[in-house]
């Protein structure tokens, strides 16, 4: 079953002589998309280039199944009304080959092999059943091996059955384009796929929103998308250069994204928190974990989960490594060298479980999901550099760096500064409440497991969606140009 966000059928006819051109695309694209080829050139191309992806995706189903199910709204719709003082928005009803076609092709989304598990559970993937000595008997079935490139799934079944989604599409202050445009560039980032191979997606998945007359109305401004990757998978500016360009082509100038890294100096790009692997089913669940964080004993002053980076010259993790081992039992370690810590270790959490302080260097990126592993955990953030998070989660983490987390600049560590003598000079009260802070943020850092949310209690996918109309609500209601 496919997602399904179609609003009821027109009373216009489309083949009456006196419709306006926007009751016409409502009719022929929004309401049935595909009636639409046999009146526009250019949509008739679009949509046998849409064909042919049916074709190639039912050659490749046949050849693999497997368990994985698509979003799907809820028998009853959407839950209306009430809590939404923002506005509400509509869920755009894309091609398959836009999402769920995507999805269906999981075995061939890496070139390291097949992505079916991780991407399984709705995106959450397998259960963490490993971690059940280490975690209290009532929470350990809300862990999972999530995936840290999942989040283009989660938030689309989330989005389906959010209570802020309307059907009718003139109601919407905003519209979701559920393109999973991380999970289709993914396979295309390391295997020496062409230019054409990691745009193509992207540039159909435009065209086709092109001719849709609320995208026409605005430009583009009232729309939103989540990208599931990096900003950067996305910003090839030259075709000898990494990623996709979907964020450079002029369509995607106006469209809101969210993604786990942004770009600090993009208006349109919106940092979003990484999937972890707690995903709660009820408040209750939320609570009780704050509270085991809370409480628990912590039996390291510091701790660093992580690996070199032997190719690169200066490689400032080895001098965190070397500090760490040089601490005199204060730090503990966790290497990260080759796969060790893909997705599904439990060194890595009871490593930040027994903590004060996690050191979070920048990854392959300016970020890294580390950085959430150890928040959730109850453990204090040390950074190094400020794009880590403070110019990239505003929406989701408190205001004030100083009040849940320690900066040290990077060079000060590279010319001897100690972290151990740093972090040793904060006093027990004065860590308390820095974990304090940290934990009262832990609800808007997860991604909760029911498709409805946690009702009362806001989440990543509640306080993104909030941001987002807020953002657009502030630019119809005064004008306000981006």
């Amino acid at each position: 079953m496919t997602p399904s966000s179609k609003p009821p059928s027109s009373t216009n006819n489309p083949n009456t002589t006196n419709i306006n051109s926007n009751d016409y695309y409502y009719n022929a694209v929004i309401t049935k998309p595909y009636s639409y080829i046999t009146l526009h050139p250019r949509t008739c191309l679009i949509l046998i280039s849409i064909l042919a992806f049916h074709i190639s995706l039912l050659l490749t189903l046949s050849r693999h199944p497997h368990p994985l199910r698509a979003p799907v709204a809820g028998p009853q719709g959407p839950q209306l009304g009430g809590g939404c003082e923002l506005g509400e928005f509509y869920v755009y009803d894309l091609p398959d080959e836009f999402n769920v076609g995507i999805l269906s092709n999981c075995e061939e989304l890496s070139p390291w092999g097949s992505r079916c598990r991780a991407l399984s559970n709705d995106g959450f993937g397998p259960s963490a059943t490993t971690l059940d000595a280490l975690l209290p008997g009532s929470i350990a079935s809300t862990w999972y091996w999530t995936d840290q490139f999942s989040s283009e799934v989660i938030f689309h079944n989330r989005l389906l059955h959010h209570k802020c989604r309307t059907v009718e599409p003139e109601n919407a202050t905003a519209y979701y384009i559920p393109f999973y445009a991380g999970l289709s560039v993914g396979k295309h980032l390391w295997n020496g796929s062409s230019v054409k191979d990691r745009d193509t997606h992207c540039e159909l998945m435009l065209s086709f929103i092109e001719q849709l007359p609320f995208f026409n109305r605005s430009k583009g401004w009232d729309h939103f998308l989540v990208m599931g990757r990096i900003t950067w998978d996305f910003r090839r500016s030259k075709d000898e250069d990494w990623g996709s360009k979907c964020i450079y082509m002029p369509s995607m100038r106006n469209i809101t994204r969210l993604l786990i890294e942004r770009n600090p100096w993009d208006y349109f790009d919106v940092g979003v928190p990484y999937p972890t692997g707690f995903h709660p089913n009820t408040i209750s669940d939320v609570t009780a974990w704050q509270y085991f964080v809370r409480t628990r004993e912590r039996h390291s002053l510091f701790c660093f989960a992580g690996a070199t980076r032997g190719l690169f010259p200066n490689d400032f993790r080895g001098v965190l490594l070397s500090q760490c081992r040089d601490s005199g039992g204060s730090c503990r370690v966790v290497d990260c060298g080759g796969t060790r810590c893909a997705n599904g270790t439990s060194e890595i959490l009871e490593t930040f479980l027994d903590s004060e302080f996690c050191l979070q260097p920048r990854g392959d990126s300016f970020t890294r999901r580390s950085i959430f592993d150890c928040m959730i955990a109850g453990s204090i953030p040390v950074f190094f550099w400020r794009r880590s998070a403070y110019l990239q989660y505003q929406w989701f983490l408190p205001g004030d760096p100083k009040s849940y987390s320690v900066f040290i600049h990077r060079n000060e560590v590279k010319n001897g500064t100690s972290i151990k003598s740093v972090l040793e000079r904060y006093s027990k009260e004065e860590v308390k409440t820095m974990r304090e802070k940290v934990v009262e943020f832990i609800p808007n850092l997860i991604y909760a497991k029911p498709n409805e949310g946690l009702g009362s209690m806001k989440d990543a996918v509640d306080i993104a969606i909030d941001g987002v109309l807020r953002r657009i609500k502030d630019k119809k209601e005064n004008g306000y140009d981006w």
